[in-house]
């Protein structure tokens, strides 16, 4: 073996693992100017595969033509140095690109063209270096086919899986993002140049400048802290231009900043307002002080003797501080980032924080689904203080899984008490299809559920119909009898809080909207004139039609709430925006019939007429949709996954780098097993037999995530999701050396083809990350996910068959 060859070696996988690092990097600086929202993972991936696919192509017809692979990766190694940085330096300021409102959501269009227009010099770039790296291996090995492409594949998997387990565990904690950008690319350009050793006469001049770019180099890094405050400042300008940015913090649940206005601090994680409250300076709580006040009492005095209470979010608002001031024994309080907590006690009320010294109250820092779920004791009250279901991660909050594990960890007599934003008599069709789902969904969970407010809707819920109640009077005799004493709040505000007419109508709607077929584009019906009382209401309920399920009950395999909460705040905040998400609302299930059948057609038809268009289309068509269908079942499969992975265990920031890496783990023994072991690549039959055994796991993980969320231990738990990603990526891994392989046998140009299905893997891969993340997961649940996986990979064994099992 020739001394250059571990050289190369090195380089292809460190384009795995500045494609890894480099996609998180990007993933989570648009998600902090798309404000959490889960819905641009996928258009952001598919951007990037888009583009990594479409520079796999260009590469390959820059390579062929001009040839010189080591000098083209040197130059678009040296580009990636400069753009990655700079990418990352665009994505901060791009608000000012649009004409958005402070605080407002961009549009999925402007989503969309965002993503596609920031990743593109990097992804093109990137995706060139694949073909390149193989075009170096296939010379090295002094080989015409395509097994250079096959050893560039598994090892740039292998360090996507390093790039992730990297960046997870260490870059996060250590480095700010343009460090490491700049670590990483810097690092790629050095094994780049490592593949054609410095000539001997140049090795003097070479060993001289090494102490002069090290140094340029350190100074340059170090340099990066002031550029990172400096982007953070421009980027929070144009969000909230009239707040001040005050302090920043990057977690591993995403980035932490801190705003303020005059003397109120806002906390946002990921570009998402997590909460708000009164600052260390403040005397007399403001507006946010006294919600939580409100929100604290209202809740509490739905229990009639609370002595133990489980808070899950929300202490550092003050409503911890309120809820103390019942006569409780125990308040285990939940928080899942402790560096949230670290950074918002600087800057929250001093009673805010004094609380936390009770010896009453037991802070921890854990998932709070994974805390209900495997909670050993019982409580009197669960209290959900958590942000609006505005991202599929506070989804997990207000599902009828977590509803019915609270329900399971509550005393018989027990109270669970949540609340999100709402309009006055719910209108508007979004927040009603959210407010009346979320209601829907605890009813369908405990036998009691009354709901209260104006702007903001309190859902009070329990198994025993004398614990919760709306009657202002029976509740300010409650709080009287415990002598609290309070600022900003007494008995008279119940009276407030809990209007006759106004509890009548908002009850009415929850209670009636649902219910009827196409409700969900509809909105609620109109509310009588006088509504007849709460509990009145609560009898005539089961004489109502039944609840439209599919839009109305909102689940952890089904987050319709998050879609309705998406559709809101897209309304109120850009005019017509939220017209995008309606319009989605009304796909059917069934289009997917026709969209299978149109390749099997086109297959069917070329072979029909091969005599004029040539003999070898339909195959090559054929085999190329293999590559394309790979990429999209496996992309549909990770979505399913990932989204699955989160809701039920919780932890899915923090262990991301865990998952892809295990999904790597298994694409590259795939395709490194069938370099090794299959003889015959270019067999149809076995690229037919992949796809029907990648379409059968799909059809098994449909089956198998919804029993996965009744696994008690975490560890099991995650051994089954580590099993089925790993199993799902081994046969990706698999496909890929087949289905270059079978298109090198038509096309005789090894690059050609490595490009082709290098690409049309990526591009089918593109369009799978849009349709799970943007559509499919949130509209027909995760399960639907598995099922059009499933599908892509039918309806390619379905066109291979068509085009026939040789290349006659």
């Amino acid at each position: 073996m020739e001394q250059s060859t571990p050289y190369h070696l090195i380089s292809v996988l460190m384009l795995g693992v500045i494609s890894q690092i480099g996609q998180v990097l990007i993933l989570r600086e648009l998600l902090m100017v798309f404000h959490g929202n889960e819905l641009s993972i996928g258009i952001i991936l598919s951007a990037w595969l888009a583009w990594v696919g479409l520079g796999s192509r260009l590469g390959a017809r820059v390579v062929n033509r001009w040839g010189r692979p080591v000098f083209l990766l040197k130059t678009t190694a040296a580009a990636v140095l400069l753009l990655l940085p700079l990418t990352i330096l665009t994505i901060r300021t791009l608000r000012g690109f649009f004409d958005v409102l402070p605080g407002a959501y961009l549009t999925l269009p402007e989503m969309l063209l965002s993503c596609f227009i920031v990743t593109a010099p990097v992804c093109l770039l990137t995706g060139s270096q694949f073909v390149f790296l193989s075009r170096v291996w296939r010379e090295k090995d002094k080989s015409l086919d395509t097994t250079g492409a096959g050893k560039t594949y598994v090892g740039e998997a292998t360090g996507n899986m390093l790039g992730g387990i990297l960046f997870t565990f260490v870059l996060v904690h250590l480095l700010n993002p343009f460090q490491s950008s700049m670590l990483v690319a810097g690092l790629m350009l050095a094994a780049v140049m490592l593949i054609v050793p410095v000539r001997p006469s140049l090795r003097p001049r070479a060993l001289a400048a090494v102490p002069v770019v090290l140094a340029a180099a350190v100074l340059l890094f170090f340099s990066l802290d002031h550029l990172d405050h400096w982007a953070h400042q421009v980027q929070w300008k144009q969000a909230a231009p009239q707040h001040q940015l005050v302090d920043t913090h990057e977690s591993r649940h995403g980035n932490i900043a801190v705003l303020k206005r005059q003397d109120q601090y806002s906390f946002f994680q990921s570009g998402h307002l997590v909460f708000s409250t009164a600052g260390p300076e403040t005397l007399v709580p403001g507006l946010e002080g006294q919600e939580a006040v409100s929100f604290a009492h209202l809740a509490m005095v739905q229990h009639q003797a609370p002595e133990r209470v489980l808070l899950i979010g929300g202490g550092l608002r003050g409503t911890l501080a309120e809820i103390i001031k019942h006569p409780v024994q125990k308040v285990d309080y939940i928080e899942l980032d402790k560096k949230l907590v670290q950074t918002a006690a600087a800057h929250v009320h001093p009673g805010s924080l004094e609380v936390l010294d009770d010896p009453r109250v037991n802070l921890m820092y854990t998932d709070a689904r994974l805390f209900v779920k495997r909670a050993a004791q019982k409580y009197d009250m669960i209290i959900v203080d958590s942000p609006d279901p505005t991202t599929a991660a506070m989804n997990r909050f207000y599902t009828r899984e977590f509803f019915e594990e609270a329900r399971r960890s509550l005393n018989p007599r027990g109270v669970l008490v949540a609340g999100t934003a709402s309009t006055p008599d719910l209108r508007g069709t979004a927040i009603a299809n959210r407010n009346t789902a979320l209601f829907h969904t605890l009813d369908d969970t405990f036998s009691r559920v009354l709901v209260a407010g104006d702007r903001f809707m309190f859902y009070f819920a329990s198994d025993d119909p004398h614990q919760v109640s709306v009657d202002p009077v029976e509740l300010q005799k409650r709080y009287q009898n415990r002598n609290i004493q309070t600022d900003g709040f007494s008995g008279v505000h119940f009276q407030v809080l809990l209007e006759e007419s106004q509890l009548r109508r908002v009850n009415w709607v929850v209670r009636h909207h649902g219910r009827t077929p196409g409700a969900h584009l509809e909105g609620p019906p109109a509310v009588p004139i006088s509504p007849g009382p709460v509990l009145q209401q609560v009898d005539e309920q089961e004489e109502l039609p039944s609840v439209e399920d599919d839009f109305f009950i909102n689940s952890d395999f089904r987050p319709i709430a998050y879609y309705y909460t998406l559709m809101y705040w897209s309304e109120l905040t850009r005019k017509d925006s939220g017209e995008y998400l309606k319009r989605l609302l009304q796909v059917q299930k069934w289009w997917i019939l026709p969209l299978m059948a149109l390749p099997v057609i086109w297959v069917l038809t070329l072979r029909l007429t091969a005599s004029r268009l040539g003999r070898r289309m339909d195959t090559s068509l054929a085999v190329t949709g293999t590559a394309f269908s790979t990429g999209l079942c496996t992309m549909v499969l990770q979505v399913a996954l990932l989204f699955a992975f989160q809701n039920i265990y919780g932890f899915v920031y923090e262990l991301i780098g865990l998952i892809v890496g295990m999904f790597m783990l298994g694409l590259a023994l795939g395709a490194y097993v069938t370099q090794r072991l299959v003889q015959r690549k270019s067999s149809l039959s076995i690229l037919m037999l992949v796809q029907a055994a990648m379409g059968g796991l799909a059809a098994l993980m449909g089956i198998i995530l919804p029993l996965a969320s009744g696994i008690q231990s975490p560890a099991a738990l995650f051994a089954l999701f580590s099993g089925i990603t790993f199993s799902a990526g081994m046969i990706n891994g698999v496909n890929f050396p087949l289905a270059a392989a079978c298109s090198m046998a038509l096309s005789r140009r090894a690059e050609h083809a490595a490009g082709k299905i290098y690409g049309a893997e990526l591009l089918g891969a593109c369009l799978g990350a849009i349709l799970a993340s943007v559509l499919v997961a949130p509209l027909f649940g995760i399960v639907a996910c598995c099922i059009l996986a499933a599908l892509a990979n039918l309806t390619a064994f379905a066109v291979l068959l068509a085009a026939g099992r040789s290349y006659e």
